[in-house]
C-alpha cells in the first residue's frame, strides 16, 4: 500500500509536466501563428490604403440615417469648438462610448489632411490595434475592444460612432478630434 501512493504521484507528477510542456510548445506555435497573421494583416492594410481603399464607406442613402448609430442613452452632449469660437461638431457621450457628430453647414472631406495620417492612422487604428493585441492575450474580451466607423456621404465625414471608449481615451480623443478638425477647417477655408 505504501509503494503504491508515492508511485501515482509519481506518475501524475511526470504526466503533469508533459502536459505543460505540450501546453508550452502549442503557446510558442500560436504566437508565431498570431506574430505571422499581423504581418499578414499589416501587408494587406498597406496594401488596401496604397490602392485608394477608403475605411467604412457607406452609402449615401444610409448615411442620411445616423441617428441609427448613436447611442439612445448618451449622457452628455458637449460642443466642439475652434479656437475662433465656431461650432466643428457635437460629442454625444455615454458610459464607454461616442459619438463625433459634424455641425451643420460644415463639409469635412476625409481626403483633407491631417485626418487620414493623424486622426485615423496615428489615433483610431493605434488604438484599435493596441485593444486587438490586448484581446487576442485574453486581457480583454473582444466585444470590449475599442472599435469606430465613420459614417461619410461620399468623402464627406458626417459623423464618427466610437465604441468601448475609456475615460483616458476620452480625453485624448477629444483633443485630437478637435485638433485634427480645426486643422481642416483652416484648410478649406484657405482653398475656398
Amino acid at each position: 500500500m505504501g509503494t503504491e501512493e508515492p508511485t501515482d504521484d509519481v506518475s501524475e507528477m511526470r504526466k503533469l509536466a508533459e502536459t505543460r510542456t505540450l501546453l508550452e510548445k502549442k503557446i510558442s506555435e500560436a504566437e508565431a501563428d498570431l506574430d505571422s497573421l499581423k504581418t499578414l494583416l499589416e501587408l494587406v492594410n498597406k496594401t488596401l490604403l496604397a490602392s485608394g481603399f477608403k475605411r467604412a464607406r457607406l452609402p449615401k442613402a444610409k448615411s442620411a440615417k445616423t441617428k441609427d448609430l448613436l447611442p439612445t442613452n448618451y449622457e452628455t452632449v458637449e460642443p466642439l469648438k475652434a479656437a475662433t469660437g465656431g461650432l466643428l461638431a457635437e460629442l454625444l457621450i455615454s458610459q464607454d462610448s461616442m459619438s463625433v457628430r459634424v455641425a451643420e453647414g460644415r463639409a469635412f472631406s476625409v481626403k483633407t489632411p491631417p485626418f487620414q495620417q493623424f486622426l485615423v492612422e496615428r489615433v483610431l487604428n493605434k488604438m484599435q490595434e493596441k485593444d486587438a493585441e490586448a484581446a487576442g492575450k485574453g486581457q480583454i474580451i473582444p466585444e470590449k475592444a475599442f472599435s469606430y466607423e465613420l459614417i461619410l456621404d461620399g468623402d464627406i465625414l458626417r459623423e464618427m460612432a466610437i465604441k468601448n471608449v475609456t475615460s483616458e481615451r476620452l480625453r485624448e480623443l477629444k483633443s485630437s478630434i478637435r485638433w485634427t478638425l480645426e486643422k481642416m477647417s483652416e484648410k478649406s477655408s484657405r482653398s475656398v
